[in-house]
């Protein structure tokens, strides 16, 4: 046996003790028994009540807590079903209208246990570690972290130049092109208990005939993130791409070589095919570094000297004055408490003075702020 040989044996060795390793981690959450726990069922109770424990439904179940955890205990052991149907409303969102289907709190607490307790340790450890939408001690500012340390290696790692290219790409309506059988034979392959498969495919085909998640149930937001797991791990172990993020439905690839970026698109648009992904064409494009990259409400550029100058986006900074125009006539017609509105001017701007290079564009909105809020003169700006 040659040393060549004798180096592969020993990491195909070490390879499968870390995977059997991984493995006999994960059969602890491939349970049904989890989700039927009446402590877990409890705990998850108390963390969905968070912050809507003023709602009339929730006082009425914690009223009765350890009675309505018992029926739903008996009815998981039972098979049988524990959806209540929906709360239906629709929300405008910026421009955007966005059909929201919240579920009760009876089904938020199993969909809450099977998450934490089954769905969200087995499926977010195969995720690639920049896919940082909806999982904990993730989110959107880790994103836009992952994305300057992404810029500033790219930089440096290609002669201290920001000759470059990004590509990026949306996917449209990505919530209802989620095919339900492609979706099932990607958890088939991850999890193993029949019942856990059965109650998770319940709560997913509710939402529609064969492909669709809904808004407002935390399954479909779990398997929301998961879906494009094929895609991730193509973009980065097949088509090489170490500069890679994906946060939800929106992604970039940073390259030097626009040709070579664009067949990473093609690619990309044959796995999304496969998964039957619709592919925004409108929002998906290559662009120069230099030029600017837009990422989640942003437009990043890498400059000559290597610094990534953060610019918010035109949009959010309309949209804020004219929410300062209507609470004037809000807070005139007495409908707004001074209080609100001064919290919610001071999350705008903090998130704003936090995230991005704006400066004069936070100056000027409070000088905006003071010209139609003289009583609050002294305590915003500076």
């Amino acid at each position: 046996m040659t040393s060549v040989e004798r180096k592969a044996g020993r990491y195909e060795r070490r390879k499968a003790a870390r995977e059997a390793k991984r493995n006999e981690k994960l059969t602890a959450f491939d349970d049904f028994n989890q989700v039927a726990d009446a402590d877990n069922l409890f705990a998850s109770f108390n963390r969905s009540k968070l912050g809507v424990s003023w709602k009339e439904s929730v006082q009425r179940y914690e009223a009765n807590a350890m009675r309505n955890i018992a029926d739903t205990r008996k009815k998981l052991l039972a098979g049988q079903s524990v959806q209540s149907g929906f709360m239906e409303f629709t929300l405008n969102e910026r421009g955007k209208i966005r059909h929201i289907k919240s579920v009760h709190i009876s089904e938020r607490v199993v969909q809450k246990c099977l998450c934490d307790y089954c769905l969200n340790p087995i499926l977010t450890r195969p995720l690639i570690y920049d896919n940082g939408a909806s999982i904990k001690n993730k989110g959107v500012h880790f994103a836009l972290k992952r994305l300057i340390v992404h810029l500033t290696k790219f930089y440096n790692n290609n002669g201290r130049s920001n000759h470059g290219y990004a590509l990026l790409v949306d996917f449209s309506k990505f919530f209802d092109s989620i095919d339900h059988a492609v979706l099932f034979q990607l958890l088939e392959k991850q999890i193993t208990d029949q019942r856990v498969l059965a109650l998770t495919r319940s709560f997913v085909s509710v939402f529609g005939p064969g492909k669709s998640l809904g808004l407002g149930s935390q399954v479909s937001q779990t398997a929301a993130i998961f879906y494009p797991n094929t895609l991730d791990h193509y973009i980065k172990e097949q088509l090489r791409i170490k500069y890679y993020g994906r946060y939800m439905d929106d992604m970039y690839l940073i390259h030097s070589d626009k040709d070579y970026l664009k067949h990473c698109l093609s690619e990309i648009r044959r796995i999304c095919a496969e998964l039957k992904i619709t592919i925004n064409e409108r929002k998906t494009r290559i662009v120069k570094l230099s030029s600017g990259m837009e990422f989640l409400k942003g437009r990043y550029f890498l400059q000559e000297s290597g610094r990534v100058l953060r610019r918010p986006g035109r949009d959010s900074t309309i949209r804020m004055r004219r929410k300062l125009v209507k609470f004037k006539a809000l807070i005139n017609e007495g409908k707004m408490a001074v209080e609100d509105l001064r919290t919610a001017y001071q999350s705008w701007r903090g998130n704003y003075r936090r995230r991005f290079n704006a400066y004069y564009q936070v100056r000027y909105m409070d000088m905006l702020y003071n010209r139609l809020f003289i009583f609050d003169r002294d305590t915003i700006g500076g």
